[in-house]
């Protein structure tokens, strides 16, 4: 993915921006992310947080407890409920971005399906990805 890249809700309230280059990509299918996107899984690109800004607006949160026990923190833009990233407890120098809020999403390729164990036998998996049940105790 090309840096800086940036991002934001859909109607514009909320702009961000990463300078950093994506330390991971991937899909999550675990129920979290099913719910937050009302879909079968989210794409998700995890940066560090020191390379993301919000440029613009501020976004509203929710706190969820997941699976490692520990809080995460979900934005959100309280005008139009887009999903924008995600603040994990587990691991605070990391931002999870959702690939849908980024200008341009083309770029992304994931490298691995997580939190298999959830997904949706309706949802069809690319066979060539890497496949991870759950992700391993800390």
């Amino acid at each position: 993915m090309p840096t800086p890249f940036t991002g934001g809700c859909a109607c514009g309230a909320i702009r961000y921006e990463c300078t950093g280059e994506p330390l991971f990509s991937l899909n999550c299918h675990c129920r979290d992310c099913q719910r937050e996107t009302g879909s079968a899984f989210a794409p998700v690109l995890g940066v560090a947080k020191t390379a993301f800004t919000i440029t613009h607006g501020s976004p509203r949160y929710f706190a969820l407890t997941a699976d490692s026990g520990q809080t995460t923190r979900r934005a959100f833009c309280a005008s139009c409920g887009s999903p924008l990233f995600g603040l994990p407890g587990s691991a605070p120098d990391l931002v999870t971005l959702r690939v849908g809020s980024v200008d341009d999403p083309s770029e992304f390729r994931p490298s691995q399906d997580i939190y298999t164990v959830s997904a949706q036998p309706w949802n069809y998996m690319n066979p060539a990805l890497p496949k991870v049940p759950k992700l391993p105790e800390r």
